[in-house]
């Protein structure tokens, strides 16, 4: 069997005894010289954290799947240390009918036994996963009815997201008001693009305005003051969507708003 051997140390490993690359090589070659396995090619990644997949050596590996048949690690935590980035792994390497071994967990895939020991960490990892996700949902529901905070994501046009609020950029909100005025006189979000545009007007993040972008704008109550947040309801198996009068300023009335898009609430 044709074996991969990952090594990896971050930073704060590098002054551990037994955690660097050298001393991980050393133990994974005398494991496959126990195991009759043939080395097909060693990973090294050095300074890289177990957090992330952005890891050089790493890649290769993974882009090197025909070259080997077992992946063998000296701990689990070597290759992953994000349980949903190990189970993705896992996934990958199980539809390419590869083999995953940890020499100190004592964990093969190969076996049954390992085979049952990873379903089961699979398992935990996922219901831990769910249940930050149930947790997260529950905060966000919480905050949305109460209107509480921004729920969206980046800095939308018109403001700017500073210490936990949105504050007004003037200058941006002119054209906001301008973006309502002109689809309230009756020109098509494209129409309105291609104004702000030939205007020399530049988006959020200086690009040209599409009819996209323009509708983000014009059908978002939070230029109205109001905060939105959208949800799939997992007891209910419906899409919520919560509304609420916000903590940030508006820029166009409420009035302005529901001319175009009907009632808030």
């Amino acid at each position: 069997m044709r074996a991969a051997l990952y090594v990896r140390v971050s930073t704060e490993d590098q002054a551990k005894e037994g955690f660097s690359l050298d001393a991980q090589t050393k133990r994974l070659e005398a494991y496959c010289r126990l195991k009759g396995y043939e080395i097909s090619d060693i990973y090294r990644d050095e300074g890289c954290s177990g957090r992330n997949t952005e890891r050089p050596e790493y890649k290769r590996m993974m882009e090197d799947q025909d070259n080997w048949d077992v992946l063998v690690v000296l701990k689990m935590d070597r290759i992953h240390r994000n349980s949903v980035n190990f189970t993705l792994m896992m996934d990958d390497l199980r539809k390419n009918k590869k083999e995953f071994c940890s020499t100190q967990e004592k964990i093969d895939t190969g076996t049954a036994m390992g085979r049952f020991a990873m379903d089961m960490m699979q398992r935990i990892a996922q219901l831990e996963s769910e249940q930050i996700g149930e947790r997260v949902k529950i905060g966000m529901a919480r905050k949305a009815e109460s209107g509480e905070g921004y729920m969206g994501s980046g800095h939308p046009y018109g403001y700017v997201y500073e210490r936990g609020s949105l504050v007004v950029i003037e200058n941006e909100a002119r054209v906001v008001r301008d973006i309502y005025s002109m689809h309230q006189r009756g020109m098509s979000l494209r129409a309105i693009a291609d104004a702000l545009n030939h205007s020399y007007i530049l988006s959020k993040k200086g690009g040209r305005w599409t009819h996209q972008s323009i509708s983000k704008i014009v059908h978002n109550p939070l230029y109205a003051g109001y905060v939105r947040w959208t949800y799939f309801d997992e007891h209910t198996q419906k899409t919520r969507c919560i509304i609420r009068t916000g903590d940030h300023a508006a820029i166009v009335n409420k009035g302005v708003f529901e001319s175009i898009n009907g009632p808030i609430e």
